[in-house]
């Protein structure tokens, strides 16, 4: 299987004012479903329910035609109003069962539901309340501090995971270029998450050279 790859949005680390940032946001977002990005996590904290459901709105036609699922952070009613593949939770949010319920409810039969997980036990905890994927980190930094140990609890896991044959996928996170990923891919992980390793560079680059490397 190649690597699932998943890109996580921040426009406020583009350049220029809140409608140059939204443009751009918006093009890459469009770059990475034409490059093959497997998922795309709407995650603009700091906007309210209404301006979230209109990027939202625009996030989803960009997707049009494209195989790429959009998942909204943590608002389940946001993914819901704008018609998107499911949510991501983070850690310490509501359990995917419950997110499940949400959508059931509203008819959605199928939502994608990814959490954020930061140990072992998360994902245990994670999988057991039925979570689609799982996004693991830091492995190698968050905010400019380091795990040094990120690299290794991300092997562990990977490896316990395989040896109890589970089918749900982990992805890794937190300071991940495009020369550590394969570190990532080597450890275990199912595929790579990011903001900046998507934002900063020519995605369809990054597509090709993640899953080149696997497959070599």
């Amino acid at each position: 299987m190649p690597p699932l790859l998943y890109y996580i949005t921040d426009r406020r680390q583009f350049p220029g004012d809140s409608r140059e940032q939204e443009r751009r946001l918006l093009a890459k977002i469009a770059e990475c479903a034409a490059a093959g990005v497997d998922y795309v996590q709407l995650r603009e904290k700091d906007l309210g329910a209404r301006a979230l459901e209109e990027l939202a709105n625009k996030a989803m036609a960009g997707l049009r035609g494209s195989p790429t699922k959009l998942l909204i952070n943590s608002r389940t009613d946001v993914a819901l109003a704008c018609g998107a593949h499911g949510i991501h939770l983070p850690s310490h949010d509501l359990p995917a069962s419950e997110a499940r319920v949400i959508f059931t409810k509203a008819s959605v039969a199928a939502p994608m539901i990814g959490v954020s997980v930061h140990s072992e036990a998360d994902v245990a905890y994670a999988e057991s309340h039925g979570a689609d994927l799982v996004v693991f980190g830091p492995v190698f930094e968050k905010e400019g501090a380091r795990n040094p140990e990120g690299l290794n609890q991300l092997r562990q896991i990977c490896q316990h995971r395989h040896a109890s044959a589970s089918a749900m996928p982990v992805l890794a996170l937190g300071g991940i270029t495009l020369e550590n990923a394969l570190l990532c891919l080597q450890a275990g992980a199912a595929g790579i998450a990011g903001i900046r390793l998507f934002q900063e560079n020519v995605v369809n680059k990054i597509v090709e050279r993640l899953r080149e490397s696997h497959s070599s």
